[in-house]
């Protein structure tokens, strides 16, 4: 596919326009501040290796969770403070969810990217108390919105005077407790003009699946990545965790970050090839 998209500057990192695979990535949730730090450098090395610029991603809570018992994350001043070391000691490019519009001023002074979750792709007073702060918004899209909704989206974002806007992939509901990935989003999300990346891991997410929880089918990761990459996705979306049997939100649908750059590696060969 030859579409361009606009070039969107987070940091040092270039999405869409002619610039190469991006990469965001990083565990679900900050389970704590080592291995937030660890994961971050490990990835980072990685990415390196690899040729493809990086925005580390990761939850300062999770406020979607299945269950009221799920593990949420350390919350919001101590998740941002864990952000901004990642920030400052690995000259990196940060990304966190924002679910609720109190949250938007003091995230937005430690975020490169606020994250609109799928969930809240159709919730306007978050989605302009983001845009307003001037910061990348990268906006989901929603389980339940067809890819051409995303127009409306983008109009709320561009409307508060901000076009550092990036479109994410993540996978149409299928039926109870299953998604399915449908490329022609990736396409049709393009041909709108922003970045477009696919979300590799939560698209073989099944929501609900294991009762109070979600479940997944990480086996599919590199093969639903690939398809992406050839359909000319700016940017690939991974959750990565070091134990993904460990983790404490999202395990089933995480990359084991020891699988990672070879992973990579393949993505960037099929880039180079198309």
């Amino acid at each position: 596919m030859d579409k361009t998209t606009k070039e969107i500057t987070i940091g040092k990192v270039k999405i869409g326009g002619e610039n190469p695979l991006v990469l965001i990535a990083g565990p679900c949730v900050i389970e704590s501040e080592a291995s937030a730090l660890r994961h971050a450098r490990l990835l980072k090395e990685i990415a390196k290796r690899a040729g493809i610029s990086f925005i580390y991603k990761a939850s300062y809570d999770k406020a979607n969770r299945t269950s009221v018992n799920s593990y949420r994350g350390p919350g919001l001043k101590k998740g941002l403070a864990i952000l901004k070391k990642v920030k400052d000691e690995f000259k990196i490019p940060v990304l966190s969810d924002v679910h609720c519009r109190a949250d938007v001023k003091e995230a937005a002074k430690v975020l490169d990217v606020i994250q609109i979750p799928a969930f809240l792709s159709r919730q306007t007073d978050l989605i302009m108390a983001a845009a307003k702060t001037g910061k990348g918004i990268n906006i989901k899209k929603g389980q339940f919105l067809a890819p051409w909704d995303m127009m409306h989206v983008i109009k709320k974002i561009e409307s508060a005077g901000n076009k550092k806007i990036i479109l994410t992939e993540r996978g149409v509901s299928f039926g109870y407790n299953n998604l399915v990935s449908d490329f022609r989003s990736l396409i049709i999300m393009k041909d709108l003009g922003y970045p477009v990346v696919y979300d590799a891991t939560h698209s073989v997410q099944m929501p609900g699946g294991k009762g109070d929880k979600s479940g997944g089918d990480a086996r599919f990761i590199p093969y639903l990545s690939m398809a992406a990459v050839a359909c000319g996705a700016d940017g690939i979306f991974l959750e990565v965790h070091e134990d993904p049997e460990r983790a404490l939100s999202d395990g089933p649908n995480m990359v084991k970050l020891n699988k990672l750059e070879a992973m990579l590696l393949k993505l960037k060969n099929i880039e180079n090839a198309i």
